[in-house]
């Protein structure tokens, strides 16, 4: 029996929208499962990135420094990295604060708009970082699949070129938006 591609899944600054698509792959998703391994993802247990994945979908931009700290320890442990939506792909809607000072945006967020014990946190909150990023302007990035949320039909379309050994080909199937 032929090993198993290993997947995995993570989530940065985002909003979950590319999670949502891929599980709309819906029973499809029973015919992968014959050929993959999902080893990692905010839609599974596991708490440990692997030592090596075969295929990694980034949904998300990079604008913390606990973004930036995942995604370099990722793409060093990952094989195909996919830049998975408008988010990962040119930053998005997350990007949008770029246009603000990291001090503006959480004087805004931790003091204006606060009643009760104002103060921007110390802990538990990643420091922001002074831009968002898309992803494939600090690792490397294999294949972009935009879209906002991308299809599900695209995700699969992706999923099973990378499972036959092909480099995707999105010729008039992908758009953003």
């Amino acid at each position: 029996m032929a090993a198993k591609t290993t997947i995995a899944t993570i989530w940065l600054d985002g909003c979950s929208g590319c999670h949502m698509s891929f599980l709309d792959i819906d029973e499809a998703l029973i015919d992968l499962a014959s050929k993959i391994d999902l080893v990692y993802s905010p839609l599974v247990d596991h708490k440990e990135f692997p030592d090596m994945v075969d295929v990694t979908l980034v949904e998300g931009a990079v604008s913390n420094e606990d973004d930036l700290e995942k995604i370099k320890r990722i793409r060093k442990h990952t094989r195909i990295l996919v830049s998975l939506g408008d988010c990962a792909v040119t930053g998005n809607v997350p990007s949008m604060r770029n246009v603000f000072p990291v001090e503006a945006i959480t004087q805004r967020a931790y003091i204006e708009n606060v009643t009760e014990k104002p103060g921007v946190p110390t802990e538990k909150i990643p420091p922001l970082l002074p831009k968002v990023r898309p992803v494939h302007q600090v690792v490397d990035v294999d294949v972009f699949i935009p879209g906002c949320p991308p299809n599900a039909s695209l995700i699969l379309n992706v999923l099973q070129q990378l499972l036959d050994g092909k480099k995707p080909d999105l010729s008039g199937q992908a758009h953003f938006g």
